[in-house]
């Protein structure tokens, strides 16, 4: 693993008592609230191996929450995540399973507002640092680090080469792409990391391309 600086080695700004259990988990309920777009109204997290052993004692279930309010991993509401989700009409259900992970920090996350669902499965993979490893059933490998562009379209010829084209023309560069299919030829979900903050007219651009379903913007986690 590479560290862009000594910050990245010593751990993140937070709230502990742990950068993995705290603060990773924070991390992974934030991505998926950006997912959602928005405030869920029901909330099911599920703990994994080690998560799953130690996560009342180091709050990775506070933690969680808060990331789903919106909340940062030093914000000091974190340890009253629980209380305020209830207070704002939220529905939190936690579980743990025995299900063997590839990871042991590992933690799903299925957020609903009463329209849409968004499901992400994450992994803490220490200093803070996460790496979302699917959603809603698409597998990716995606450390939300740096801009990314979400975009569900159908499967056919021509999507990526479609968005390629509005990105070059707006000079915005990619540094990493993944895309996601579960079935050949239904939908496929396109995952790009890009250099600078893409514009809602960017967005705009994109969503009006032939055959995208939905177009989201997650920010650095």
């Amino acid at each position: 693993m590479k560290y862009k600086s000594v910050f990245d080695i010593i751990g993140p700004v937070m709230v502990g008592p742990s950068s993995s259990h705290t603060a990773g988990a924070a991390r992974i309920g934030r991505v998926a609230r950006m997912l959602l777009g928005g405030q869920p109204t029901r909330a099911e997290i599920t703990f994994y191996g080690s998560f799953a052993k130690t996560y009342k004692g180091h709050g990775s279930d506070v933690a969680t929450v808060a990331g789903i309010l919106d909340f940062d991993t030093h914000d000091l509401r974190l340890k009253d995540s629980l209380r305020i989700a209830k207070d704002l009409g939220i529905e939190v259900v936690l579980r743990t399973s025995e299900q063997v992970t590839e990871h042991p920090n590992t933690s799903r996350i299925c957020l609903s507002d009463g329209e849409k669902t968004v499901e992400v499965v994450g992994v803490s993979i220490g200093g803070g640092k996460i790496e979302i490893i699917e959603i809603n059933g698409f597998d990716f490998q995606l450390a939300f680090h740096a801009p990314t562009l979400m975009v569900l379209h159908e499967d056919r010829f021509g999507m990526i080469a479609g968005v390629a084209e509005v990105l070059t023309r707006h000079r915005i560069n990619v540094g990493h792409m993944e895309v996601s299919r579960r079935v050949r030829g239904a939908e496929a979900l396109m995952a790009i990391e890009t250099d600078a903050e893409i514009s809602p007219q960017v967005l705009e651009e994109i969503r009006q391309i032939p055959h995208i379903m939905n177009v989201a913007l997650i920010s650095p986690a």
